[in-house]
Order: C-alpha cells, then structure tokens, then sequence
C-alpha cells in the first residue's frame, strides 16, 4: 500500500472512519491530511507527511476495515513524490473539513465503532501505569522530565503514563522509548502511539513494549521508523 492507496482507503471508508473517531482525533488525522498536502517536493518530507496520516488512523479501534488494512502487508511511501499526490491530498482534505460531524456511530455493518473505540482505550488504560506525580518523581534527575512520554487521559483516574516506558524499580524513561515516540507522534496522537507499543507486531514477533530489553534498540527503533522511510 502505497500513499495514494491510502487516499483512496481514506476517500472509501470516511463515514466509517468519521464515526470511529473522537473530535480530537478527527481533528488529528486532518491535519495530518492537510501536511500531506503542503507537503514540498522531496521525497522525504512527502513520506514523513504520509506517515503523519497513517498513525494518525491507527487510533482506530481495532477490527475496523481502514485498521485491517493498514495492519496488512507492511506500508511503505510512495517511490518518489508526484504533483498529483499532493493535489490529490489537497482534494480530498477540502472534502473532508466541509463533510460536517458523524451522522452516527455504527459502520455498514452494524458494529458500534464508538464502543469498540471506547473499549481499545480501556484496553490500553488497563495496562500498568503511572500517576503524573510517580512519572514526574521517575524523572526528577532528567533534564527531559516527562517530555516525550505518552501519557493517555483516563476519564476516571486522570492522566496515566503507560508503565512501560520506564525500567523497572524506581528507574526512569527508557531513552529508546522517547526515540520511538517521537516517531510515532506521540505528543499528538498518544493513543495511537501507545496502541503501537502495547498490541502485537508481526515483524518484531511480538508487542513491542514487551520486548524493550530483550532485543537491541536499533531494530525496535527500525520497526517504528520503517513505515515512515517506506522500507
């Protein structure tokens, strides 16, 4: 799947995907659209500009047709930049910010999309985590502090740091995690970022989160950088 296959994933499944998402997310994915269609010449800052648009449909619940099919065979960007795609991009961007708010929140098909999304994020909330007090107390002797740490908002508990990103005991952020996040655009879509670590990877042959420390940090940093360089 190249970049102009997910214009069209993105054209076909719109009401789905309009529905799927919450306003903030909606909001994230349009304007990753609209860096795609700003996006110069080069044929780095056109994959970059792409990648932007994929993670930022990999908030979508999982089962959902667009999520299947961006966790199929591995994506890559286009081969080289075309007016075309960008045109394209600015088309279908103008069409989507007038398209107006979801109609509703079931798919052709009948499924709630809104409580899958709902129960994707309780998935991830259920995971072992930190208050922002124990991630800041983890952080107090890095410069850094919590800067590029996904932090997921939880609707009963407040804003939780997935436990994963820290060593164990009382240590402080893996350096390899705030690499990957920065990557994943976790500053503005933690969600999706954080679903990448915690759910299964057919290429690393496992969650990624679980793997931190028992395989070299160079392949989990290539296994998140390989769909932005379209390897």
């Amino acid at each position: 799947m190249n970049a102009e296959d997910l214009l069209d994933l993105i054209r076909s499944h719109w009401p789905d995907i309009r529905s799927a998402l919450d306003d903030e997310r909606r909001d994230v994915l349009l304007a990753r659209l609209g860096d795609l269609a700003a996006a110069p010449s080069e044929e780095r800052a056109v994959r970059q500009a792409a990648q932007g648009v994929r993670l930022a449909l990999l908030a979508l619940p999982p089962g959902h047709p667009v999520r299947s099919a961006l966790d199929g065979p591995r994506w890559a960007g286009p081969a080289r930049p075309t007016p075309d795609l960008a045109e394209r991009a600015r088309e279908l961007h103008a069409r989507l910010t007038v398209s107006g708010p979801p109609t509703g929140t079931a798919t052709d098909t009948g499924t709630d999309t809104a409580g899958i999304l709902a129960q994707a994020r309780q998935r991830l909330l259920a995971e072992p985590s930190f208050s922002p007090a124990e991630a800041r107390h983890r952080c107090a002797d890095r410069a850094a502090g919590t800067d590029g740490l996904i932090r997921l908002d939880d609707p009963v508990r407040g804003p939780r740091y997935p436990a994963f990103q820290f060593t164990g005991g009382d240590g402080g952020p893996l350096p390899v995690v705030r690499t990957v996040n920065r990557l994943l655009l976790a500053q503005e879509d933690p969600w999706g970022a954080a679903d990448w670590w915690l759910s299964g990877n057919l290429w690393l042959g496992g969650r990624p989160a679980a793997l931190l420390g028992r395989l070299p940090d160079d392949l989990l940093v290539g296994a998140a950088s390989a769909m932005l360089e379209g390897d």
